[in-house]
């Protein structure tokens, strides 16, 4: 099978970065599925793994952690799925990753992919998807009940992939008031068109501006991006007894006894955490599954931004290389071999 992989950890500019290889096809696993993968997406943690390193590798290593395709074959275990079935996932950072043509991954995280969608639009999801749920609904615990307090939510980042399905999920399913960062025209419209209720600049201090549209204070805060340059502001603009969720890896340390005054709360979210320790990942698949259908109604769209071409080497680099920037809007995604 065509994949895409690579042996050393170089920049995203250099010609071995990611390179095109030839695999032989993998096989499932008791409760697993075999995938023809139609499309994936970009994230920031492919970028992260890929960092320039010295170790190299002595087998190709394959990236990617979405993916929207088609059940090739189902392992003995499995019940719920069957061969041509349409899928989408975000797959486990301790297995070979989707950049290939045929991906084996374990069934219990993967959902039934949006109907209304194409393979591309769906592969943009599955990753930010299930990062901005378990973030929102269960490490902070905000409450889906419309009827609910008059809180507020603020999301630092608004217009990545995270950020985006974060916005769209607070605005729709909850009663927050949805405040968003972001600094550019084009950001600034994208997170309006997610739902956000306001918008402020994260190139400028954060507490002044969110206490100006709030002034009793934010309950809760997604941290997605930057969140060592911005702690002291989130702290400042927190309401006592606030959440705040991060998602990011701060380049250095956060001083935590800041929250102590507010009694704020802090949580770490990471997806992959149930794949790699096995804790209830069945959860992710009802996840994928409810998310499906809030698409399917109209209530979630996707956050495909650009479709950067087929499934090579030369077109990943390229979009590894745009994430690299912090700049992207929405999601990248790859559709197809040649």
């Amino acid at each position: 099978m065509r994949a895409v992989a690579l042996y050393k950890y170089l920049p995203s500019d250099h010609p071995e970065a990611l390179v095109d290889v030839e695999l032989p096809a993998p096989t499932p696993g008791p409760g697993d599925l075999l995938v023809r993968v139609h499309a994936v997406s970009v994230n920031p943690v492919d970028t992260k793994v890929r960092a320039p390193k010295e170790k190299v590798e002595t087998e190709p290593r394959v990236l990617g952690w979405d993916a929207a395709g088609v059940v090739e074959a189902v392992g003995s275990d499995v019940k719920r799925f069957r061969p041509g079935d349409e899928v989408y996932y975000a797959g486990s950072i301790a297995r070979p990753g989707t950049n290939s043509e045929l991906h084996v991954v374990d069934a219990r995280i993967v959902g039934r992919k949006p109907r209304s969608l194409s393979f591309a639009q769906a592969a943009a999801l599955p990753l930010t998807a299930i990062t901005a749920w378990e973030l929102l609904f269960e490490r902070l615990g905000v409450s889906r009940e419309k009827g609910g307090p008059k809180d507020a939510v603020l999301i630092v980042g608004g217009a990545g992939g995270v950020g985006s399905l974060a916005t769209q999920l607070a605005r729709q399913l909850t009663n927050l008031t949805v405040i968003a960062t972001a600094s550019r025209p084009e950001t600034v419209a994208w997170c309006t068109a997610q739902g956000a209720h306001h918008v402020v600049d994260h190139r400028q201090p954060l507490a002044k501006q969110v206490l100006a549209l709030v002034p009793e204070g934010v309950r809760y805060v997604l941290a997605l991006t930057a969140t060592e340059q911005h702690f002291p502001q989130l702290v400042e603009a927190m309401t006592p007894f606030g959440q705040l969720g991060i998602i990011d890896d701060p380049q250095s340390p956060l001083d935590v006894s800041a929250m102590k005054r507010k009694s704020l709360a802090l949580h770490w979210e990471l997806m992959f955490t149930r794949s790699l320790f096995n804790a209830d990942p069945l959860s992710q698949q009802r996840l994928l599954d409810a998310v499906a259908d809030l698409v399917d109604a109209g209530t979630v769209k996707t956050t495909m931004a650009q479709d950067f071409g087929p499934i090579i080497a030369a077109n990943l680099r390229r979009a590894h290389a745009a994430v690299e920037t912090g700049r992207t809007v929405g999601k990248i995604v790859l559709s197809g071999f040649p």
